[in-house]
């Protein structure tokens, strides 16, 4: 087989979710698979996170914005390899392209109802491109990946996607995420923290990652706790968390929390490691790795009862209505107050994350490649 695999981003310094998805896929099937031959196709960037070997060929395609990039360069540049699939890892794909399609939909948060506040022009470009795009191209597309039952119920009911026509391929995440006897938090942060004694979350300005409501709830915890831990918040602008502090009148957080921008992935394990929580508190999830990431270093998880979060997480995670600070605030609390209750949960996650890998992530990927590949041949 010839199969081409769409990784746009995975060379930018400062990659997410789904750059992080398909990087891992990729190397996976570089060390597993000898026979079939790849055409990686990406932007040029700073991070040279992939060589070409043998068997599989980084093609670098130099184009201005996204949307001329997937709907032009990408198809042509498909075709000139001579791809039999081409494999579209992010939610959109060429309209225009006669080479059979798989799709990875991570979700349909496009289709959902919207917070119109707080958007940036990024995101409202999004937005609108991915409802531009995604009616057009599922009836093409061979298979339609998604990354939980959550997911995959949700797009069969709200597109008629016929169940044959989908795939739900759970994450995984880097062995690297692990307990870490004695290890130093990277030197940008140690000298702000005291290790082992902060929460962690990972917010941003999009609103489906509930900030606000975690810093209210974070004000509330501050009120009752002895210890009143810091909160290390990760690449969340400073304007932002001001608007919120200011409208909320929680005053009392603005000197708690430490702020140290865009962390990189190979710090992630440090940061969890010496973390005394993580907070994970999102409205929706198609997935959640960071969930993963921090059970798997034995981290306890505060995380949400909604959408994908449970199914990941496990029965017996520490879940919380999202939309409720007090929820949240009592969990943080508990943790810190019953400690039978927080090494059950540093065992509880551990567990759980054994469960899933990219190992097993990238198997069933071959496995979808090749059942495509013999449907095309008959």
């Amino acid at each position: 087989m010839r199969i081409g695999i769409e990784a746009q981003r995975i060379f930018r310094k400062n990659k997410h979710g789904m750059d992080y998805v398909v990087l891992q896929e990729i190397l996976e099937i570089q060390k597993m698979d000898k026979e079939n031959e790849y055409f990686v196709f990406v932007k040029p960037g700073e991070d040279r996170c992939v060589e070409s070997s043998n068997n599989v060929h980084v093609v670098e395609i130099d184009c201005p914005s996204y949307p001329l990039w997937e709907q032009w360069a990408l198809p042509r540049a498909a075709k000139k390899a001579k791809v039999e699939i081409l494999h579209c890892t992010s939610n959109t794909a060429p309209i225009w392209c006669d080479i059979p399609l798989i799709l990875t939909l991570h979700d349909i948060i496009f289709l959902e109802p919207r917070d119109k506040q707080n958007k940036s022009l990024y995101q409202n470009m999004g937005w609108l491109y991915r409802r531009m795009d995604v009616p057009r191209i599922l009836n093409k597309c061979r298979r339609i990946i998604t990354v939980s039952h959550f997911e995959e119920k949700n797009i069969i009911s709200k597109l008629n996607i016929p169940e044959h026509r989908m795939a739900m391929i759970y994450n995984g995440y880097n062995e690297w995420f692990k307990p870490i006897d004695n290890c130093s938090l990277p030197n940008a942060i140690i000298q702000k923290l005291t290790a082992n004694n902060y929460f962690f979350f990972l917010g941003n300005t999009d609103p489906k990652k509930n900030t606000e409501r975690t810093l209210i709830a974070y004000s509330k915890y501050l009120e009752k706790s002895a210890v009143k831990r810091k909160l290390l918040m990760a690449d969340l602008d400073t304007n932002y968390l001001n608007d919120i502090i200011t409208r909320n009148g929680i005053e009392n957080i603005r000197y708690q929390i430490v702020m140290p921008g865009y962390i990189v992935n190979s710090d992630l394990p440090y940061i969890y490691n010496n973390a005394f929580a993580f907070l994970y508190t999102s409205l929706r999830e198609s997935f959640g790795i960071p969930l993963l990431e921090a059970m798997a270093c034995s981290t306890p998880v505060i995380t949400s009862n909604t959408s994908s979060m449970p199914e990941i997480g496990g029965p017996d995670a520490i879940l919380v209505n999202p939309e409720s600070s007090d929820e949240i605030a009592a969990s943080m609390l508990r943790l810190e107050a019953d400690e039978t209750f927080y090494k059950q949960q540093k065992e509880i996650g551990l567990e759980r994350a054994k469960l899933f890998s990219w190992k097993n992530t990238a198997t069933q990927l071959l496995q979808l490649y090749q059942e495509v590949y013999q449907e095309l041949s008959k």
